[in-house]
């Protein structure tokens, strides 16, 4: 009987390997025990992070809506409730954009909040 190894395939696994540790520094980079636990340890981190950039990024718009609301008399959370009492809407990103871009218009937002609270 032939002799069977599994080189091609192996290879294949090993360059696939490399190709996604590319940019790493050190042994990390061309050692493959090495860069199997690297990639394997910046993949969990990359899925991680992915969800983590949805919060951070709330959270930034957050904080610049209750700049700009602050601004314009009315607290972060009663523009929030007054723009949802009105039927307003607009979403966190766009008031943040709003916010930075177009000062006008988000003050014109702020008070039909304010109109719906009183």
């Amino acid at each position: 009987m032939a002799r069977v190894t599994n080189a091609v395939a192996r290879h294949r696994k090993i360059k696939r390997l490399l190709k996604r540790a590319k940019g790493f520094v050190g042994d990390r980079k061309n050692h493959v025990r090495l860069t199997y636990d690297a990639v394997l340890s910046a993949m969990a981190f990359n899925y991680r992070h992915r969800k983590e950039k949805k919060r951070d990024y709330r959270a930034l718009w957050t904080t610049r809506i209750g700049a700009a609301a602050k601004m314009n008399g009315v607290s972060y959370s009663k523009l929030i409730f007054g723009l949802k009492k009105a039927g307003c809407s607009i979403n966190r990103k766009m008031l943040s954009d709003m916010a930075i871009k177009d000062p006008a218009s988000f003050a014109a937002v702020a008070e039909t909040a304010k109109k719906a609270l009183v």
